[in-house]
């Protein structure tokens, strides 16, 4: 479990077939101090929990599935692209964001940025069956980044990132028609389903 506030920005070293057809190897370059992370930990790599398989100085390896490459924009990673790093929670830390599981819901796009002040408004076009959940004041994970929606419209939806977030996180660095990795408040979920059972 994560909480949405990234520690790293992380650079792919290398991309490899993985140990089933379909499935990929990544090696990624960190900041983090490798020494007490367990082969076998979570490490939330822009939005998608995954697991560290082998590990030395400054450097780790995940193996993703088939089915994650799909379900993610994990499938565009290539040597250079960068990463929002966070390492899993533990008992007694800080909860800055919100509740992030590693899950991702779905890909969006970015349709718009737009300066204002010293924040960028971005607006996201997120899939119908991910949009149903964003709620104006909810919280979103975007590629494991915790952020307030601001409002809705429709499918698509605005956030103010700020100076700090845009320089310790890769939207400092988006552009309009970029990919990103979208997780729905998993309150807003239980919450939709609640509704769907009352209906039935």
């Amino acid at each position: 479990m994560f909480t949405g506030i990234v520690s790293d920005i992380g650079e792919i070293v290398s991309v490899d077939p993985g140990g089933k057809e379909g499935d990929r190897r990544f090696v990624i370059a960190t900041k983090h101090d490798m020494t007490p992370i367990a082969i076998g930990a979570s490490i939330a790599c822009s939005g998608c929990c995954l697991t560290v398989i082998e590990k030395k100085a400054g450097q780790f390896a995940v193996e993703v599935s088939a089915e994650s490459l799909d379900k993610t924009h994990l499938g565009d990673w290539t040597v250079g692209s960068r990463l929002n790093l966070e390492l899993s929670l533990k008992l007694g830390d800080e909860l800055g964001g919100h509740l992030v599981y590693g899950h991702v819901d779905g890909v969006g796009r970015i349709v718009a940025m737009t300066p204002e002040g010293g924040s960028v408004r971005f607006v996201f076009e997120a899939p119908p069956e991910v949009a149903r959940f964003v709620a104006a004041k909810g919280s979103i994970a975007i590629d494991g980044i915790s952020l307030t929606v601001n409002e809705v419209d429709d499918n698509r939806f605005g956030v103010n990132v700020i100076s700090h977030t845009q320089a310790v996180t890769t939207l400092g660095q988006a552009r309009v028609g970029q990919r990103v990795n979208l997780e729905v408040d998993m309150l807003a979920r239980y919450v939709a389903r609640l509704l769907e059972h009352q209906k039935s």
